[in-house]
């Protein structure tokens, strides 16, 4: 047997992924620099995101202690929790900017829809675990219905962008599981079929969203706008930023929701093409070593859970910016690791606390 070095040992009771630790914290470290520039250089805004940034470390290093057969065992209560608590939401939520969206107890404030965003894969997961994979027909429906249930209930809030984040980490696990082409043709035609439905029973304001993506130039000081001062930051950064704390399009407050969902447009401002293209690497690093450890994963459960993981950041990433350069409809996805929040900073920590887990697994394994 093989004698470990100290530090190897100590890295391997910690339990935390070096190269996936790196990239947490230099995005971290990224978000809390453009923040000062984007919030008019408060230091009180870069003190609480470092703060939550060190409960979301904190969260994150206890769930990589945590073995993977226990993910497992636990999913089903997880989901069973989240979903009573979504129902709850819509009976004794609290309410918030014309959205019923919140639980309250004693002090605590916060959104079951983020909990459901861990617990929908981990479900989905364990549901095709305990199956031959590629799933048949029946099986694939029956996890289609285990996301369709959610997604419902946090459209009726409403809030169609976290509906739809949602949505997405269960599909993922089904596409994952190896999903037949033609079932998969079959549901992308339904969706297709649906979209005039969904219009139907759409609010107005999402309606506006739509129709503002589609031409922002249409109402230029009214809905349009935001997008549209959100491009000419985007565009005005050039090759090399106009520099840090130097955003006209920021200070002059032009943009909108600057710490949140619009916290790219600052940061492509100040630091130009090359700097975006630094933030996708660093992204793009995150993802790809997310999916090395779902790939050396020990067993079906954890090789889909920590690759749907790693795709759902990536989606997060996608969103957010296909959204502030109005590739995409504004759902108000916030730029992972980046924007100001903390429920989803916690929740994100959690997924890469169960991702080190189950890379921790194949390391830790005798051989």
């Amino acid at each position: 047997m093989v004698e470990l070095s100290g530090e190897r040992r100590s890295r391997l009771s910690l339990r935390l992924d070096p190269i996936l630790l790196l990239g947490i914290l230099l995005l971290g470290v990224l978000g809390t620099v453009v923040l000062y520039s984007a919030s008019g250089q408060e230091l009180d805004v870069v003190y609480k995101q470092a703060v939550r940034i060190a409960v979301g470390l904190f969260v994150m290093t206890l769930i990589a202690q945590t073995p993977v057969h226990w993910f497992r065992e636990t999913a089903w209560w997880l989901y069973l929790i989240a979903l009573i608590m979504l129902v709850l939401v819509l009976v004794f939520g609290d309410i918030g900017k014309g959205a019923q969206r919140w639980l309250v107890v004693g002090p605590i404030r916060f959104q079951p829809s983020e909990l459901m965003k861990l617990a929908m894969p981990m479900a989905i997961a364990a549901w095709f675990a305990t199956r031959q994979l590629p799933p048949n027909t029946v099986e694939s429906l029956i996890a289609l219905v285990l996301v369709l249930v959610p997604m419902f209930l946090i459209v009726r809030q409403p809030d169609l962008g976290t509906a739809l984040l949602v949505g997405s980490s269960g599909a993922i696990v089904i596409f994952f599981a190896g999903i037949g082409w033609r079932l998969l043709l079959v549901l992308l035609s339904a969706v297709a079929a649906g979209v005039p439905v969904l219009w139907h029973f759409m609010h107005d304001y999402q309606r506006r969203r739509v129709m503002t993506f589609l031409n922002p130039e249409n109402d230029p000081l009214g809905a349009g706008y935001h997008i549209i001062q959100s491009k000419i930051a985007l565009g005005s950064g050039g090759m090399e930023g106009k520099g840090w704390l130097n955003g006209s399009q920021s200070s002059l407050q032009f943009i909108p929701e600057r710490t949140t969902d619009f916290v790219f447009s600052v940061y492509a401002e100040e630091f130009g093409f090359i700097g975006v293209a630094v933030l996708v690497l660093l992204y793009l690093s995150v993802v790809l070593r997310g999916f090395y450890l779902a790939y050396t994963a020990q067993d079906t459960f954890a090789r889909l859970l920590g690759a749907s993981l790693g795709m759902i950041f990536f989606v997060y990433f996608f969103v957010n910016v296909g959204m502030v350069s109005g590739l995409l409809p504004v759902v108000g996805v916030p730029l992972p690791l980046v924007s100001y929040g903390g429920t989803s900073m916690v929740t994100l920590m959690a997924a890469f606390g169960m991702l080190m887990a189950i890379g921790n697994e194949k390391r830790l394994m005798p051989k």
